[in-house]
């Protein structure tokens, strides 16, 4: 058993809890984290790990929302471009300005100067806090853009917006990370079996899917922020709700590097919407599709690939066509897309829904739930969490304190400097501070009392890095480790890992001897 798991379990289950969060993604880990900060007792469950489901399988952007322009959504964008901006300077670490690379075929529905008109409307809409776009002609693309296909382009434009340097799920869970820094609580594999408000509290039911038990929390309020679930959890505890979701499948393709430039490729696919082909490392992330669906899970088929595929091998002039044998893997998930209860959404209008979230409250009830929303908007969904559970009447909360962001420039420049003298390159070290903040200096501490901490284990990693993970991060299984508290399983392909010496000393680390069992759960 996870000991640091264990112990939020225990704290749970034994004392009334000021407030529940149902789903740790993104909605569930900022709405816990922000009221960790006003001192609350909060627990943040989820039934899978956290991050494990759509806030997994984003393209990884952090953007205002250009393409909601088209739709005049001013308002909208305007708010997305405010948050993005705040999210690179709260976030210089894991959150940074990335340039676009847009294609436009001729006869596209929009003459490309009007394009380029939006996207400078754009840039001051962003409080030009990026670089100014530039107008592309197809010599222009020849030239800086050599991978590119010119046939059939009336030209393109260059403009900036911003990528998550780690991924999404790491990024989720620094959230989660300050959750238990400030002494809350944070259970994975636990899922919420029945709840029910009773006498000015919520009982609910749990079954814990690591030791098959199941034990009951109690508490003064309940934020459902279940993502593509939420509308589920309403109907098991009797909800009524004003909103709805409907579902857009969204199928992403990672493949080995295929262009040397660091920009983000764009381009509008045969359907006419926005394709990305996204610099991941030593890969590129290709996508989307975006596919009505009517379940909150999906999976990618067949068709979606080969959509994909032919779309890039189209765009893009290559030594030879990317084939499935590329595929490293694949990202599939829904996008949750809110609406109005009695709103009927016709075939071709759901595609012009925002990714706008809304709250729905029941202060008779002391609950609300989160619909919708993107991870450019976090921090806002996070503060409207905070002052909703004051709104509540619980009384005797701290003053919300700043409770996201990463540590001072003078904190990292002390982290750099100490790390430079245990011998650590800047690559290590600009790694470990993203993924673990100010918790890196104990990774420091690990290294500086036992050298060989310093050792690369599996995809480069430090002993020390494993070991801050194993007693920290709550990794229950091989794939929360591969797939969420880092990327490899993206990156690299599953035979690759399986063969690499350092996984059976990795997991060692990370499970003990439970090592062997997770290698056989997650290759088979």
């Amino acid at each position: 058993m996870n000991p640091l798991r264990t112990a939020c379990i225990d704290r749970a289950r034994n004392d009334v809890q000021d407030g529940l969060v149902i789903g740790g993604g993104i909605n569930g880990a900022v709405s816990a984290a922000a009221l960790a900060a006003r001192g609350l007792k909060v627990t943040v469950i989820d039934k899978g790990d956290f991050a494990s489901f759509t806030s997994q399988e984003s393209s990884n952007l952090a953007w205002g929302g250009i393409k909601y322009l088209e739709n005049y959504e001013f308002g909208l964008v305007n708010k997305l471009c405010s948050s993005r901006n705040h999210l690179m300077e709260s976030y210089p670490g894991q959150v940074r300005e990335i340039r676009f690379f847009t294609s436009i075929q001729k006869g596209f529905r929009k003459p490309r100067f009007v394009i380029y008109l939006g996207a400078l409307l754009y840039w001051f809409m962003g409080g030009c806090r990026t670089k100014p776009p530039r107008l592309l002609s197809v010599s222009n693309i020849r030239k800086e853009a050599p991978m590119v296909n010119p046939d059939g382009l009336a030209g393109g434009l260059e403009y900036s917006d911003a990528y998550f340097v780690e991924n999404d799920a790491r990024f989720t869970f620094s959230f989660i990370r300050r959750v238990l820094r400030k002494g809350g609580n944070a259970i994975n594999y636990l899922e919420l079996i029945s709840g029910q408000w009773k006498n000015g509290y919520w009982e609910c039911e749990m079954r814990d899917h690591v030791s098959a038990q199941a034990f009951r929390i109690k508490s003064r309020t309940l934020i459902n922020a279940a993502g593509p679930y939420v509308d589920r959890i309403n109907g098991m505890l009797k909800i009524d709700s004003q909103f709805r979701h409907i579902f857009s499948k969204g199928v992403h393709l990672i493949v080995p590097r295929i262009a040397k430039t660091r920009h983000v490729l764009t381009f509008f696919a045969s359907d006419g919407r926005l394709f990305f082909m996204i610099p991941m490392g030593n890969c590129t992330s290709i996508g989307t599709t975006d596919t009505r669906v009517d379940q909150e899970r999906a999976e990618s088929t067949n068709d979606d690939v080969q959509f994909l595929l032919d779309n890039a091998n189209r765009l893009l002039q290559l030594d030879h066509p990317l084939t499935k044998n590329e595929v490293i893997a694949k990202r599939c998930g829904v996008r949750p897309l809110v609406v109005h209860k009695e709103d009927t959404v016709k075939d071709g209008e759901w595609t012009s829904l925002s990714r706008k979230h809304k709250i729905d409250v029941h202060p008779e009830q002391n609950m609300f739930s989160i619909y919708g929303g993107k991870l450019t908007d976090c921090i806002n969904i996070g503060n409207e969490a905070a002052e909703l559970i004051t709104s509540f009447g619980l009384t005797g909360f701290q003053s919300l304190e700043k409770w996201y962001g990463e540590p001072s420039a003078e904190k990292h420049r002390r982290f750099e400097i100490d790390g430079k003298h245990l011998g650590l390159t800047e690559n290590q070290l600009d790694r470990i501070w993203r993924r673990h903040g100010k918790t890196g200096f104990q990774a420091l501490e690990k290294i500086k009392r036992d050298p060989s901490m310093l050792e690369k284990l599996l995809a480069g990693i430090t002993r020390a890095e494993l070991h801050l993970m194993a007693e920290q991060e709550m990794v229950v299984h091989l794939e929360d480790f591969l797939r969420r508290r880092t990327h490899l399983a993206l990156t690299e392909h599953r035979a690759a890992l399986r063969c690499n010496p350092a996984l059976a000393e990795t997991a060692k680390i990370l499970f003990g001897d439970r090592a062997d069992e997770e290698i056989q759960r997650y290759f088979g």
